[in-house]
């Protein structure tokens, strides 16, 4: 697997609008670590905090391990660290997003993105 960090000056709010909730951690101390980490390592966040409780947001695109367009987002709400993608989600002409024949292996996926994280940042999440 292989992802690259989407800077604020690339982000657009499209990118995350897709996406769904992969994992979630309430765990104060993790959330300080990772969010110590995402910075030392890509500097300043994907987007600016919406919410006094959404402290960091990074996005990141998947450029090897995943279907093309696939999108990793790790951020902050208040204590709880959450990991969402649109991994096995597509948007409709409609508008609406829907699950694609995919869905069924968000579960690996996630511990792919977890596995990640820990070699590259050197923090342990547990899928």
């Amino acid at each position: 697997m292989q992802l690259q960090f989407v800077s604020v000056e690339e982000f657009f709010f499209a990118l995350t609008l897709d996406t769904r909730l992969l994992q979630s951690w309430n765990d104060a101390v993790l959330v300080k670590q990772l969010a110590d980490q995402l910075k030392n390592r890509y500097g300043q966040a994907s987007t600016v905090a919406a919410a006094p409780q959404n402290t960091f947001n990074y996005v990141f695109r998947v450029i090897e391990g995943a279907p093309s367009g696939t999108i990793v987002e790790v951020f902050n709400w208040g204590e709880q660290l959450r990991l969402s993608s649109n991994f096995g989600l597509e948007r409709t002409a409609s508008g609406k997003v829907e699950k694609r024949d995919n869905f069924d292996q968000r579960d690996q996926f996630s511990a792919q993105v977890c596995a990640y994280f820990a070699e590259q940042l050197t923090v342990v999440l547990v899928a």
